[in-house]
């Protein structure tokens, strides 16, 4: 009988997220992160040993970690990150390996966002989520969404797939022009302007005339895509710059560990 809250707070908050992202990705986002707040078999893991520095296994990778400077939705430096790099579980950089060596070779290297994200940094944005009163970087990242409905809308859980070391957040850069590819959205943008189908369909790669993403920029996000899934990574359909390892070795356990060099 105690299960029973719980499996009604999960179809509640999964239909949400069908609802929002429209996709079989964000069924998949809504299983992950609401059984990471209700499953029993969850756990936690203070243990770095399976992961290494990304930039070690990718060595191309270019690094802008938004979560160590101030440059984010938040405004401020986010708890656990401790030096500016990315770490990943070991399996999921042998696969972003070969995704970063197939762009290369496209004239692209791969500019990373974010990775491994500890506990403590998803608990900062749970109670910056619940101060209403902080908007100072509304106007940046989130100017059409009320903040109170952030939660609702699926964009902050108390649990993160990236906490368990096989999700990242990354773009392109082309080297021919020495600048990151336009992709028709930011890092972080709180809207359905970040959804992979906005302008078009990801499954044909067949964009749509729209007033927000050209066709240019929905190819350089499709680039993105169909190299991410052919090493092995799932799509968000709620962030064009968000994947997971389809087979993550932690697929119950949230680390807790600092961001830092390892």
């Amino acid at each position: 009988m105690k299960k029973q809250p719980y499996l009604f707070l999960f179809l509640c908050l999964a239909g949400t997220l069908l609802v929002s992202c429209r996709g079989n990705e964000a069924v998949d986002k809504a299983v992950d992160d609401t059984l990471a707040q209700v499953a029993s078999d969850t756990k936690a893991s203070s243990e770095s040993d399976a992961f290494v520095n990304l930039t070690d296994v990718v060595p191309d990778a270019i690094l802008e970690i938004r979560y160590f400077g101030t440059y984010n939705f938040v405004g401020a430096r986010i708890d656990g990150y401790e030096q500016p790099t990315a770490l990943l579980t070991r399996q999921a950089a042998d696969s972003l390996r070969a995704v970063s060596d197939d762009l290369k070779a496209k004239g692209y290297r791969l500019k990373i966002y974010d990775a491994y994200r500890p506990q403590s940094a998803v608990d900062h944005f749970v109670r910056w989520g619940k101060d209403l009163g902080d908007t100072q970087m509304k106007p940046y990242f989130y100017p059409n969404v009320d903040k109170k409905y952030l939660f609702s809308l699926g964009y902050i859980a108390s649990h993160s797939g990236h906490s368990r070391g096989s999700t990242l957040d990354l773009t392109l850069f082309d080297m021919n022009t020495g600048k990151e590819v336009d992709m028709g959205g930011t890092f972080d943008w709180f809207g359905t302007e970040s959804h992979p189908d906005c302008g078009g369909d990801p499954a044909t790669g067949t964009w749509r005339p729209n007033d927000t993403v050209t066709a240019k920029q929905f190819a350089a996000r499709m680039l993105l895509r169909n190299a991410m899934m052919h090493h092995g990574f799932r799509p968000y359909d709620c962030e064009w710059w968000h994947f997971t390892l389809r087979n993550e070795p932690f697929p119950d356990t949230y680390f807790t560990f600092p961001v830092r060099e390892l």
